[in-house]
């Protein structure tokens, strides 16, 4: 009976028993899960045995068929992407064309496998020319892929329509998975796999077949890591042997740029290549991008030079710091940029995640069975020709009783009959012995036929020895490698760093330069660069410092660099920290920002002393730190103590009733302290006369002070130091250098010895400096923001008990405030 029936417009219906009910949730399953595998093995994911995806695999089948090696002349895109739609792929056409571009890009692949001829894109992100204008042909490396193709060495498959038969992989005698790497994404997976260079990933191969027991580690030793078409820098040896060795990873990649002086003394950075996959028109407008929202400072002008290399130029500013803002460049452009490894491909059919020991294993079982089969393929050829050389051989040698039996024979098919039976000829070597022409009887072609056949003998004995043998075959493997190297063997373009690129923090972004840090009684402070301080001769009236109010006096000056981490101490005992660069950089001129927009003071709490930390941890560990009050008691306490300093601050020092935090500072074991004090006053002890006290102490006597005293001033002698020198000024702008080798060392808490005559002249002692190496400079500011920037060698040398020159001319009414040694 018929299961369907039609309507009155002849639309046939099933019969309602003929309807199936099916689970849509099954349905969706089943479906998705054929779609899914569909994707896997035949669009998104590479053969672990020639590394090619179907659609370029059949691209360079075509073009096989098409004739066009590398010697061949151009032929039309067009035509190619017809061939490969008409035949092989089923498809759109754009995706076919698209392949094509991507494996002649120089950009994109390590070793093209088509040499193009016409617009095929660019790394600036254009796009290729249509298909139509564009010329193809396969480069020479493709032909090491395809080679024996026609010596039955792979399986091939039906096509879509299964109108004619296509390769199922590629007998590859390269392993190209590695050498131009791949990108593919599947429905749940995708694989990301670098390009390497071939050299490497050769000598890697030959490793591995010599010692089939070697680890990823003994591959890494040939294989360095990616090597990308365009060059860049890959960094940390440790991160890219993880990547091999599991198959998954990350690496940081960066493109080359340097740092160049200009004749003009300015500078420019000058970007040479970039990391893998990056259009370097994207980067140039996103650097500008940077610079117009001015999130990126101290750029001038951005250049691109680039001709078939890259070579992009940024002028900097005169201002700018050229490390830092390649540092920003890095940091927030794609010049640095992270590969992320993904090695899967396909074995057997079968996505799997792989180690680089696993694609070269993979690779070399491949190999084997290319050249095991091709060497059947030749056995079974020279068997038939050796066969056929036997007939005519035998022939020959009864040449006049084979011509009787040929004349006597009324047609070929009876000739051929006749000697098969006489002569126990095969049917092959019968229809040879019919062809064979007259010119064989010759004595020289006779002996052509004998020489031929002994050759195709001994080929025959070679060719089933290596079959017997796998050492020989593997042999062969190795020796096939080896002329691949030598043939296609380039240097590598991609530096590997063994180091791991440091991340860059907001604070690498900062100019490490160094700054002057200015503090006012009033809680204001600025943060200015030293060359706003034009240089002067000491006895002069000096500058405007900064715009104070009247009742207020500058009474800290501090070089340090912009990235060091500041401790402020208060009169109070306590100790704040922030960083240098988060105080605002400003003009000489300006009166700066409140201290409280900083560190959260108390109202009747004042910054006495400001300290700069040390930035290496193992200096900070070996230092300590004194704290040293008006009264003349010094503390102790281990400088780490301080690493770690709440917003709301640490207790540095308990003090006692009427006494003030003065200084602090850091010192090390065999340095000695220096006290100086407003009368003139002064005491030099071992640092190692006071114990270390904890946190919290609060302090011995470090000077026996007298009536209407107090210190003023204190330093750190360092052992290192050669001929130190301590300067003294005094508050009516007079001062000196002394040798310290006339301030004996004594035990702390004495009354001291004299260092300078106080008189109504000079005014009474206001600071004191041990002068450091390398401190060639005297800041002075007075308490009216009086300014003047000295060389400390115009500032004389006397004796300890001398009164000093003039280093300042003070207006009436105005004194020094305090200084600062560059």
């Amino acid at each position: 009976m018929s299961r369907k029936e039609s309507n009155e417009s002849g639309i046939i219906i099933p019969k309602r028993d003929a309807v199936r009910p099916v689970s849509i949730v099954d349905e969706m399953k089943h479906s998705f899960i054929e779609y899914a595998m569909s994707v896997i093995t035949s669009r998104a994911l590479p053969d672990v045995r020639d590394g090619l995806k179907p659609v370029h695999r059949r691209i360079l089948y075509a073009m096989h068929d098409m004739g066009l090696t590398a010697g061949a002349r151009f032929r039309k895109s067009a035509a190619i992407v017809g061939e490969v739609l008409g035949k092989y792929h089923p498809h759109g056409d754009i995706s076919v064309y698209d392949a094509m571009v991507t494996v002649t890009q120089p950009f994109s692949y390590r070793y093209p496998l088509i040499l193009g001829q016409g617009n095929f894109g660019s790394i600036d992100g254009d796009s290729q020319a249509a298909m139509r204008y564009t010329e193809a042909k396969m480069s020479r490396i493709s032909g090491e892929l395809l080679a024996d193709l026609d010596k039955e060495t792979v399986e091939f498959g039906p096509n879509y329509d299964s109108t004619r038969t296509e390769p199922l992989v590629l007998p590859a005698s390269v392993p190209n998975l590695l050498l131009n790497g791949v990108l593919g994404i599947a429905v749940g997976m995708a694989t990301n796999i670098p390009p390497h260079n071939l050299g490497e990933v050769i000598d890697a191969t030959i490793t591995l077949i010599d010692n089939p027991k070697a680890t990823n580690e003994d591959l890494l030793e040939h294989v360095q890591g990616p090597d990308f078409p365009l060059g860049g820098i890959v960094y940390n040896k440790k991160d890219i042997a993880q990547a091999y060795t599991t198959g998954r990873g990350s690496v940081v990649a960066r493109g080359n740029a340097d740092i160049e002086e200009t004749k003009a003394g300015k500078y420019q950075i000058i970007i040479t290549s970039l990391p893998y996959r990056v259009i370097r028109s994207n980067l140039i407008i996103k650097i500008a991008d940077l610079v117009q929202e001015k999130k990126l400072k101290g750029i001038r002008d951005i250049r691109d030079e680039s001709t078939d290399d890259t070579r992009i130029v940024i002028e900097l500013k005169s201002d700018a710091n050229p490390q830092r803002t390649l540092n920003y460049i890095y940091k927030h452009t794609e010049l640095e940029s992270n590969f992320g490894y993904n090695m899967t491909a396909l074995v057997d059919g079968v996505p799997q995640l792989l180690s680089l020991k696993e694609i070269l294993h993979n690779f070399i079982l491949h190999r084997k069975e290319v050249v095991r089969r091709r060497t059947e393929f030749e056995l079974k050829k020279a068997e038939a020709r050796a066969h056929i050389l036997e007939g005519l051989s035998k022939a020959l040698d009864h040449i006049d009783e084979v011509i009787s039996v040929i004349k006597k024979s009324k047609d070929t098919g009876a000739a051929k009959e006749n000697l098969m039976q006489k002569f126990k000829f095969s049917e092959l070597q019968a229809l040879a012995i019919l062809d064979m022409r007259l010119q064989k009887l010759a004595g020289l072609e006779r002996k052509k036929v004998e020489d031929e056949l002994h050759e195709k003998k001994k080929l025959i004995a070679y060719l089933q020895d290596l079959l017997k043998h796998e050492k020989k075959m593997l042999f062969i493997i190795v020796e096939e490698l080896k002329k691949i190297k030598e043939t296609y063997g380039d240097e590598r373009r991609t530096k590997v760093a063994a180091r791991a690129v440091q991340s860059i923090s907001d604070e690498d972004l900062i100019p490490d330069k160094e700054s002057v840090l200015v503090f006012t009684s009033g809680g204001y402070v600025k943060r200015s660069d030293p060359d706003e301080y034009r240089k002067q001769g000491r006895g002069g009236i000096g500058v405007i410092d900064m715009n104070t109010k009247e009742e207020d006096v500058i009474t800290n000056v501090l070089t340090t660099s912009t990235l060091s981490d500041l401790l402020f101490f208060t009169d109070k005992g306590k100790a704040y920290s922030i960083k240098m660069y988060d105080i605002p950089e400003m003009k000489r001129s300006a009166r700066g920002n409140s201290i409280n927009n900083f560190i959260a003071l108390s109202s009747d709490e004042k910054v006495t002393s400001i300290l700069a930390m040390p930035k290496e941890m193992k200096k900070l560990e070996e230092l300590s730190l004194v704290i040293l009050t008006k009264h003349g008691l010094i503390k102790k306490v281990a400088a780490d103590s301080f690493k770690n300093v709440r917003r709301n601050g640490l207790i540095a020092i308990n003090l006692k009733d009427g006494d003030e935090l003065l200084a602090a500072g850091f010192v090390m074991k065999k340095d000695n302290i220096i006290l100086v004090t407003r009368n003139g006053q002064s005491i030099r002890f071992a640092e190692s006369d006071v114990r270390q006290m904890g946190r919290g102490a609060g302090g011995v006597r470090a000077i026996k002070l007298g009536k209407n005293d107090n210190v003023v001033g204190a330093d750190i002698v360092r052992q290192e130091y050669q001929h130190p020198l301590l300067l003294v000024i005094s508050d009516l702008g007079y001062g000196k250098k002394t040798l310290l080798s006339e301030y004996k060392v004594q035990h702390r808490g004495g009354s001291g010895i004299l260092t300078s005559k106080v008189t109504n002249k000079i005014g009474y002692i206001c600071a004191a400096r041990v002068i450091a190496p390398g401190e060639t400079e005297l800041i002075t500011i007075s308490e009216k923001s009086q300014i003047i920037r000295v060389d400390l060698s115009t500032i004389s040398k006397l004796g300890r008990a001398t009164q000093g020159v003039r280093i300042m001319k003070l207006r009436e009414g105005d004194k020094v405030a305090s200084i600062a040694l560059l």
